[in-house]
């Protein structure tokens, strides 16, 4: 950690202890926010004779999860705990109590409630399957506090229960291949967030990634010999059942699909030969529709994939298929005018529907994105919406269920508090009762074009805990301060699961710095990041074979500096004085100064940071700026301050000129304090 994070935590942990409210408010640390709290009085010690006992019908998932949670617990007190479960119930610390062991295979509706109560004596954990005692361990994990008198856990009456039953996290491994340990790690991570849906980006225009046993040639020609093995992936399921959740394949067709007919070009819509694409993007090469050779080998791989894959779920995305192959291929376009399909549309409606029949005859539910849903489909397929609320609105009116993604495009690099907002079901809504039921949830997608077995973790959290909330908590948890306060202590526990998205941005910059002192460059990404969106791809061109190590690979979406920088600014201008505002401002604009001539040296003599030159130079300029107006901002609090006229005339627009070419990004990076130091140039320019 930074000096300069370092010091944004101190001050902001003083506030958080400043009144009674805010004690009570630091205990509630919990992460997605229960349906039901009520804090009483009293505490329940955590010493080394804590115990835990296991009443009603258990199994082993559950002895193996309480036992890694005892673990998780030992690593944050430094505590040796007994090993054994407890004979007493009366007398464990803790007692766990379920009435069913559910299903050993995690399935869609599976009862996640729990109900737990703490007081001075004993933790009671009650829920009716594993499942739901699992989702009630975490939230006994996140409720461990210490003083000087040790650690304990509060007195609490939590009742809880999901708001969605859909709570998930789209891996793309096909872009990038993805390690067997990158997705064990990640499903613990969803575990701890009280996720339970992994959907799993297997097939694409980059890479074939499952092994198949009917095809071999799938996976050896479609994928540089990164796949994973039916074995592998069959662990991957047990690991993921046994912390409850589902996981769920996607098969991308009849788009996306220059992986597919690598091996097999007699299933393409014009003739090969295909090779892997390397670049990022939307490619031609799509599934024929009207060959019969397509639908015999489909029929029999998703039967090979159904006894695979145990959810009741298959994705066959059907997504971004632009019909180019279709439209050039004259036998396409006769058999189109055979059947009276009038457009690609009715065509791709076509094909879905010969595949329904496979997914439905291995006793599956069709999945796809906005691209499959017409007004004709069959009702029990399920549309996953990138598009919007109102697109998954349509669908819910029509009678299919659906998921939202929109909003949760975790790869855009946009802030936490952006997907916050977004909600499947918002306060206005204009279903009726029974078509929201047919909202199932919602899915943060991470796909894979920009992340490494290195920088996948940073891409995903802790953001995606904050969509984990707004997919388990009320609708009326919406407080975004409240929430990155939260979300911070989520991440730090993160970190004891594996995951990489903080220790990896330090290991990254020690490697562009050629192991010099990175303070300067850390004090930089506190306040820059990536470009947003899709514009990675035009600012700076790499294929999925250029190496992710860059510095707009160690950067990451929510600057924690930013963010704190630009609230400051706000509440300053507006004189709401919190009492650390003007400190903290002082504080982080010293730091940049500091970090300048570092910078300089940095970017001039690692030719790993040459594309860097530039976004240095601004950032030197940015602080040299942001400090002249910030002392000027405190004079105008006296008596006697100066006016705007007492500066040098054109001096405002100088300036704000000077920051709009500051602003355009560099390295893909962007200055995203840019618009707070704006704002206080404009502020004391105006008389």
């Amino acid at each position: 950690m930074s000096r300069l994070v370092l010091f944004i935590t101190i001050i902001f942990a003083a506030a958080l202890i400043a009144s009674a409210q805010d004690l009570v408010a630091a205990r509630r640390s919990l992460m997605p926010v229960p349906a039901g709290v009520v804090w009483k009085s009293g505490r329940l010690a955590v010493t080394k004779d804590f115990t835990v006992a296991l009443a009603g019908k258990t199994d082993e998932r559950l002895k193996a999860y309480v036992s890694r949670a005892m673990r998780r617990l030992e690593g944050r007190t430094l505590l040796e705990l007994s090993r054994d479960f407890a004979a007493d119930a009366g007398k464990a610390s803790l007692l766990i109590e379920t009435a069913s062991t559910g299903s050993a295979i995690p399935q869609l509706g599976d009862d996640e409630s729990y109900t737990l109560d703490i007081d001075d004596k004993q933790a009671r954990l009650k829920a009716p399957t594993t499942v739901g005692a699992m989702r009630g361990l975490e939230t006994f994990l996140q409720l461990l506090e210490g003083d000087r008198a040790g650690f304990y856990l509060p007195a609490v009456a939590i009742k809880d229960r999901p708001r969605f039953a859909w709570r998930g996290l789209l891996i793309d491994s096909a872009r990038h291949f993805q390690p067997v340990e990158v997705i064990k790690r990640n499903l613990d991570a969803l575990a701890a967030v009280k996720m339970n849906v992994l959907h799993w980006h297997l097939t694409e225009d980059q890479g074939f990634r499952v092994e198949s046993k009917k095809f071999p040639e799938l996976h050896t020609m479609g994928s540089d010999g990164l796949f994973y093995t039916q074995e592998q992936i069959r662990d991957i399921i047990r690991y993921a059942a046994d912390r409850g959740i589902r996981v769920m394949p996607e098969f991308d067709m009849p788009g996306h699909a220059t992986s597919w007919v690598v091996s097999h070009p007699e299933i393409a819509s014009l003739p090969g030969p295909y090779q892997i694409e390397r670049r990022p993007g939307i490619f031609d090469p799509t599934l024929d529709p009207t060959n019969e050779q397509t639908y015999k080998l489909l029929e029999v791989f998703f039967a090979e994939m159904a006894g695979l894959f145990p959810d009741k779920y298959m994705h066959i995305g059907g997504d971004e298929n632009e019909g180019k192959q279709w439209a050039a291929n004259p036998k396409i376009q006769a058999f189109m005018k055979e059947k009276g399909l009038k457009n690609q549309d009715a065509l791709q409606q076509y094909f879905n529907q010969r595949i329904l029949k496979f997914i439905q005859k291995n006793g599956k539910i069709m999945m796809g994105w906005d691209e499959i849903f017409q007004p004709d489909i069959p009702k029990n397929i399920v549309i996953q919406s990138w598009r919007g609320q109102e697109s998954l609105a349509k669908v819910s009116r029509q009678g299919n269920q659906g998921i939202l993604s929109n909003g949760y495009y975790i790869d855009l690099m946009n802030p936490a508090s952006e997907h916050y907002a977004v909600d499947p079901l918002p306060a206005n809504t204009t279903l009726s009762a029974e078509e929201q039921k047919r909202v199932l949830g919602g899915e943060a997608t991470m796909w894979a074009e920009w992340v490494s077995p290195e920088t996948i973790d940073s891409r995903i959290w802790p953001r995606t805990a904050a969509i984990a909330e707004r997919l388990w908590s009320p609708r009326e948890v919406t407080e975004v301060d409240d929430m990155y306060r939260r979300l911070d202590t989520v991440s730090t526990r993160l970190e004891e699961l594996g995951l990489t998205h903080r220790r990896n941005q330090a290991m990254l910059l020690r490697r562009l710095a050629g192991g010099t002192n990175i303070n300067a460059l850390e004090t930089l990404l506190s306040v820059a990041e990536p470009v947003k969106g899709y514009r990675r791809y035009q600012v700076r061109p790499q294929t999925m074979l250029s190496p992710l190590t860059g510095l707009i690979d160690a950067a990451q979406a929510d600057a924690p500096g930013a963010r704190i920088f630009n609230k400051a600014v706000d509440e300053l201008i507006a004189r709401r004085d919190v009492p650390q505002n003007a400190l903290l401002i002082e504080k982080m604009l010293g730091e940049w100064r500091a970090a300048g001539d570092d910078l300089k040296d940095q970017t001039e003599n690692s030719p790993a940071l040459a594309e860097a030159r530039q976004l240095a130079a601004d950032f030197t300029a940015l602080a040299r700026i942001a400090r002249a107006a910030f002392e000027d901002l405190k004079l105008r609090r006296l008596p006697t301050a100066a006016s705007s006229s007492d500066r040098p005339a054109g001096w405002r627009d100088a300036h704000l000129k000077a920051l709009d070419e500051i602003a355009k990004q560099k390295a893909g990076l962007e200055l995203v304090v840019v618009d707070a130091v704006r704002k206080m140039v404009v502020e004391v320019s105006e008389k």
